[in-house]
């Protein structure tokens, strides 16, 4: 995709497809129509379609038109984000884990913060893409207390959950805290995650705490929102008329 108004184009036809403006297998207006809704060529619309089949979004019919396609795309990942931990785990024994960075530097001011560490104290910090039948949807960067790091090997990283580490390690997952927002891609996670420069992400951040209160992880994890999406199930208190997570019937 070579201008500006064929990407602005692309972004816009694939946000409607994603949010469900057009269905599996509707027709999307035809060139002409999007050249004039966007005041734009033909040529200009044809390179933001052509970005679009390339991904899979829509197939084009030589004599019969630009149709969506979604069924070869694999359906996203849907974490509970009431049970983040719990689908964690379970998650990285599911998936695959490509290692990308591993190894021991001073805590950045926020690593350091959420841990309760002092500024610049030593943790180790690794970077891993989590990837569901091959195609990449995290880009995971962990900052771990030195102390804890010490525990596991690099192999180790490459091979089993973080959480299940922390665990082997003698610490018991008490708690969590966690924030959702947005982050655009830049070029080395764009890379890692198959997308292009500038694409948003869901921004994950969260600390992980033991029994004892000290902080055991920090994770900054950005997400491909077309492969992973959170969601909640809520409840009503009828006297209160307050929202909170639903309670699960155990087995």
């Amino acid at each position: 995709m070579e201008s500006s108004k064929a990407r602005q184009i692309y972004l816009v036809l694939r946000d409607r497809i994603a949010g469900g403006h057009y269905a599996d297998k509707a027709a999307l207006p035809v060139e002409q129509d999007l050249a004039a809704e966007h005041g734009v060529s033909r040529a200009t619309v044809r390179r933001a379609l052509a970005a679009l089949e390339e991904e899979g979004l829509i197939t084009r019919r030589q004599g019969s038109g630009t149709f969506v396609s979604l069924d070869s795309k694999p359906r996203p990942i849907a974490a509970d984000f009431s049970d983040a931990l719990a689908h964690l785990t379970a998650m990285g024994r599911t998936t695959s884990v490509q290692l990308l960075a591993f190894g021991y530097e001073e805590a950045p001011a926020t690593a350091a913060e959420a841990l309760g560490l002092p500024f610049g104290a030593p943790v180790q910090r690794s970077v891993r893409v989590r990837a569901l039948d091959g195609a990449p949807f995290s880009y995971l960067t962990t900052f771990v207390p030195e102390a804890i790091g010490r525990t596991y090997a690099e192999a180790d990283l490459a091979s089993k959950p973080l959480l299940s580490l922390l665990e082997r390690s003698g610490h018991v997952l008490a708690r969590a805290t966690q924030s959702v927002g947005a982050q655009l891609a830049t070029p080395d996670v764009a890379a890692a995650l198959d997308i292009e420069t500038g694409s948003a992400l869901i921004a994950l951040t969260r600390t992980v705490f033991d029994q004892d209160g000290r902080g055991i992880e920090h994770l900054a994890a950005l997400y491909r929102p077309d492969r992973y999406v959170f969601r909640m199930e809520l409840q009503r208190d009828r006297t209160s008329a307050r929202w909170s997570p639903a309670l699960r019937n155990e087995a």
